[in-house]
């Protein structure tokens, strides 16, 4: 008899179940030769010749029928005919809870026969070392979504070259980047360093680096690739015009004040949703970035008829939209949300917040970074605070500000997947769980705004933010200081409103949350901040009552 990759999951199984014990043996044999072909798929799929669903389907099938093997056929027994190429602990680290992209990692490096311990989230650098060295790991891979993440892993590197490790350390995560590993990380850690971008790259490079006769090449091929990078970067630094605060100030943008006419709002105060019918948000999907999640790259609907991967993306699309059907009909997640609209005027490079139009006392005070380096074409250097009227023109601007989930029930519903060995669902169900929440957002957007949706209006328009004015999210590239969530948590009552908390790095929890700031402002624009000087470092530790050391650390990444 011969399993192949062909088999459903099912027919495997009903295969197993028919056969006494010592037949199991003999066909436990049979899925260590298949277990050795998913090493092949993972090849392929480092090579760009098979693509991440078909690579995650494969796995469950013979996850699904090696645990049901193992649960009648002795553990060592099973240890012994299945064979591992090495054991990678992995983890999200400390303050931070993403970790989507970090299990896609580990399914992949799973179906080329590595044993990979993934210690979840928010993980401190004390128990990930400890972990390493219990199970003597060959590697240990760190992963992060926020920004203060990158420090985070920087002092794990730290603490490995401090215990005396010399094991390889990768490096992945949205905010992570290669030259932030060759920077930050390589010059502190002494042992291999590499980043792995994603999901397509990570086979090959732990290939590479548990290769006697490759390790030493690929590693003095990286040394030599990350010193390139940190004298670009040294040199790319010094060509940056890095204007005095006073001097970005004085080119701050001034829109025409006395020929603008505040919008009347909706609303003034906090509007709570609770359980927000997640029907209601089909419509609202942006399906982009999901195919993205999935390595296949393209624009929603264009996707679906690429000559390259649109048969994929169809099938993939379906699963989601059965699972997403699931999801809904027997109320798998829920949503939550708080928004609030509030007067507001700006105050010097602030902008404070008001309970009421009478606009006495702030009850908020928002800090804002302005642009710093100076600008192409006599461009504005800009900062989120030029798009709130000042307050000595006298005119009654506002600010907007939102909190929502669709993280409710997510953990429990992924763990049910989980347990079957269906890491597909598993990730699917999440990556829906996080398209949803900014389904949520957007509806919330329209809701405050009043704008209601041209039904005619195709997905792409839908998801074009089609709205007067911006909704910058604290941590992106406009505010990037999370400590800016305290405040908008403290005003929205996020917490006592949603239940959505923030850890001690500032990551949002349950993971599928946003949450960020309106702008109505019919000039207002996105835009990053990129670097700032110690003087406008001081000024801001200044306004927003911290300690110089302590806006250091949080400004870390547009200092450095």
């Amino acid at each position: 008899m011969s399993l192949t990759l062909k088999l459903t999951t099912e027919q495997v199984i009903d295969l197993i179940q028919q056969m006494p014990l010592e037949e199991k043996l003999t066909v436990l044999k049979t899925v260590a030769k298949e277990a050795r072909a998913m090493n092949r798929v993972g090849e392929l799929f480092g090579d760009g010749k098979m693509f991440l669903p078909q690579v995650v389907k494969s796995a469950r099938v013979m996850k699904k029928s090696v645990a049901h093997l193992i649960s009648d056929i002795e553990k060592e027994q099973a240890e012994g005919d299945v064979q591992s190429r090495g054991k990678i602990v992995i983890a999200t680290v400390k303050g931070d809870v993403h970790d989507l992209g970090k299990k896609i990692v580990g399914v992949v490096l799973g179906c080329d026969n590595y044993e990979v311990i993934d210690l979840g989230v928010m993980v401190p650098a004390d128990e990930i070392l400890e972990a390493a060295r219990k199970e003597n790991a060959d590697m240990i891979g760190l992963s992060g979504l926020i920004t203060p993440s990158l420090d985070e892993m920087v002092y794990v590197a730290e603490e490995m070259e401090r215990e005396g490790f010399r094991i390889p350390l990768l490096i992945g995560g949205a905010t992570t980047s290669k030259v932030h590993t060759a920077a930050q990380i390589e010059p502190v850690y002494s042992g291999p360093t590499v980043y792995v971008r994603d999901a397509s790259q990570s086979v090959g490079v732990v290939s590479n680096l548990m290769s006697d006769e490759r390790q030493e090449t690929f590693m003095t091929q990286t040394r030599e690739e990350y010193a390139n990078v940190r004298e670009r970067r040294t040199k790319n630094r010094k060509r940056v015009n890095l204007l005095p605060f006073s001097v970005a100030q004085e080119r701050k943008f001034t829109p025409a004040w006395q020929n603008y006419q505040p919008p009347e709002p909706s609303m003034i105060g906090i509007k709570v949703f609770d359980d927000y019918p997640l029907s209601e948000l089909i419509d609202y999907i942006n399906w982009s970035p999901f195919f993205t999640i999935w390595g296949l790259r393209g624009k929603y609907p264009n996707i679906l008829q690429n000559p390259e991967v649109g048969e994929e993306a169809r099938k993939l699309l379906k699963d989601a939209e059965a699972l997403l059907r699931i999801i809904i009909e027997e109320k798998r997640f829920q949503a939550r949300a708080v928004v609030g609209l509030f007067p507001a005027n700006g105050v010097g490079e602030d902008t404070e917040i008001y309970a009421d139009a009478a606009r006495t006392e702030p009850i908020a005070t928002l800090h804002h970074l302005r642009q710093q380096t100076e600008q192409p074409f006599n461009r504005p250097n800009f900062s989120l605070g030029d798009f709130i009227a000042p307050k000595a023109t006298a005119l009654p601007d506002y600010i907007g500000a939102f909190a929502v989930t669709t993280g409710y029930g997510v953990p429990e519903f992924c763990a049910e997947f989980e347990r079957e060995q269906d890491d597909y669902n598993s990730i699917m169900a999440q990556a829906l769980a996080d398209m949803l929440a900014e389904a949520l957002e957007e509806k919330m957007h329209e809701t405050l705004s009043g704008y209601a949706v041209d039904e005619a209006l195709d997905n792409d328009a839908l998801t074009a933010r089609r709205y007067p004015g911006i909704r910058p999210l604290p941590g992106y590239p406009a505010c990037p200081d999370h400590n800016q969530k305290r405040t908008l948590f403290d005003l929205l009552k996020v917490t006592e409103n949603t239940g959505i908390t923030l850890t001690e790095n500032l990551a949002t929890f349950p993971t599928a949350s946003v949450s960020g700031w309106y702008y109505a402002h019919p000039e207002s624009r996105y835009f990053s901040i990129a670097r700032i000087g110690e003087d406008q470092s001081a000024d801001y530790a200044e306004r927003t009552g911290m300690d110089i050391e302590t806006a250091r650390r949080w400004l870390k990444p547009l200092l450095t």
